[in-house]
C-alpha cells in the first residue's frame, strides 16, 4: 500500500499544498480536516495509528519523545519529522520521493527526519 500522510497542526500547509499539487492521487489529510489543533501529541498519534497514516511534522522538540513512548507500547505508522530550516521545495521533494518508491509498512514505527 502507498504511503498516507496525515499533517500535524504545526505543518507548513505549503508543503501539504506543494504535494498534492505535483501528485494529486497522494492521500495527505490536514491537520485541520483531521481536527487535531487542540489534541496533544499522543492524541495525534493515536488518531495517525487508527487511520493508519504516517504523521508529518515540525515538532522536533517534543514529537520524537511522544512517539518512542508510545511505539514502546503498541505499534504505529511512523512520523515523518521536518525541520523549518528545510526548504518547503525539498521538504517536497522528499515526500513524493517516499510516496513513490515505499510502502506504507516500511515506515511503520519509525521516527524519520527529512531529509532522508
Amino acid at each position: 500500500m502507498k504511503p498516507r500522510f496525515l499533517a500535524d497542526a504545526n505543518l507548513d500547509q505549503a508543503i501539504v499544498e506543494g504535494v498534492r499539487r505535483r501528485e494529486p492521487s497522494i492521500d495527505f489529510l490536514t491537520g485541520h480536516a483531521a481536527g487535531i489543533e487542540r489534541m496533544t501529541d499522543p492524541e495525534v498519534l493515536a488518531l495517525a495509528m487508527r487511520e493508519k497514516r504516517i504523521l508529518v511534522s515540525h515538532d522536533l522538540r517534543t514529537m520524537p519523545r511522544h512517539f518512542r513512548e508510545f511505539v514502546a507500547r503498541r505499534s504505529g505508522p511512523g512520523v515523518f519529522l521536518i525541520s523549518q530550516a528545510l526548504p518547503v521545495a525539498s521538504a517536497i521533494e522528499e515526500l513524493l520521493l517516499i510516496w513513490t518508491a515505499s510502502d506504507q509498512s516500511e515506515w511503520e514505527n519509525q521516527l524519520t527526519y527529512l531529509p532522508l
